[in-house]
């Protein structure tokens, strides 16, 4: 069974106030975005494993640490997904990037696909699935079946704001995936809003709302 992070981490949670409140500019809710994706990562990424390598600093040779292996890629769920995954490149520079786009069927209320690219060496990177809300859980669910088809296998998900119903979806679909929130909010509302939430993120990222 994989694990849950709920980050209580001061600035995470300050910065998601800021995000909450209704009179927070489009700029400012994009940033904020941005700076809390980082710092979601930044715990997300510890128990990346690393591997011995012998350089020469200015002095001597020496041996460092680094990342093993293919390393990472980021695969932002469209469209509100790209400003954190803009946040985690900051940190990650080197990352590959992966795009998975979905809508949701007006009849069924289901996620469907309408566009996935990859990077060709996928399966050999640790995937950062990346949404700034988890509120049913079917986009979440859905990327990430999409993932294992391709035969991809090392799967985290960082979301800003996550509703119980909707990590509880996701836990039952992909119980092997580790999950990172910012914050667990209390329940969803009848039209599947979480609460309190910060509204349409993607909205609210892009001024359209």
């Amino acid at each position: 069974m994989a694990v849950v992070t709920i980050m209580d981490h001061p600035l995470i949670q300050h910065k998601l106030g800021i995000m909450r409140r209704k009179d927070t500019s489009t700029k400012e809710f994009r940033d904020l975005v941005t700076e809390v994706a980082m710092l979601i990562c930044y715990e997300a990424t510890r128990n990346l494993p690393l591997t011995d390598v012998e350089i020469e600093t200015p002095l001597v040779k020496t041996t460092v640490q680094e990342i093993e292996g293919k390393k990472l890629c980021i695969v932002p769920i469209l469209r509100a997904g790209l400003h954190m995954a803009d946040g985690i490149l900051k940190l990650i520079p080197n990352a590959k990037v992966g795009h998975i786009g979905l809508y949701r069927d007006e009849k069924t209320l289901e996620p469907v696909e309408y566009f996935c690219k990859l990077p060709s060496d996928s399966a050999k990177r640790e995937i950062f699935v990346v949404d700034p809300m988890l509120a049913t859980g079917g986009s979440a669910v859905e990327a990430i079946n999409l993932l294992k088809k391709r035969g991809i296998s090392k799967i985290h998900f960082l979301c800003l704001i996550a509703a119980p119903e909707g990590l509880e979806r996701l836990r039952n679909a992909h119980p092997d995936v580790n999950v990172f929130i910012g914050n667990l909010d209390e329940r969803l509302n009848e039209d599947s809003y979480i609460v309190p939430g910060l509204g349409d993120a993607g909205d609210r990222i892009y001024g359209t709302k």
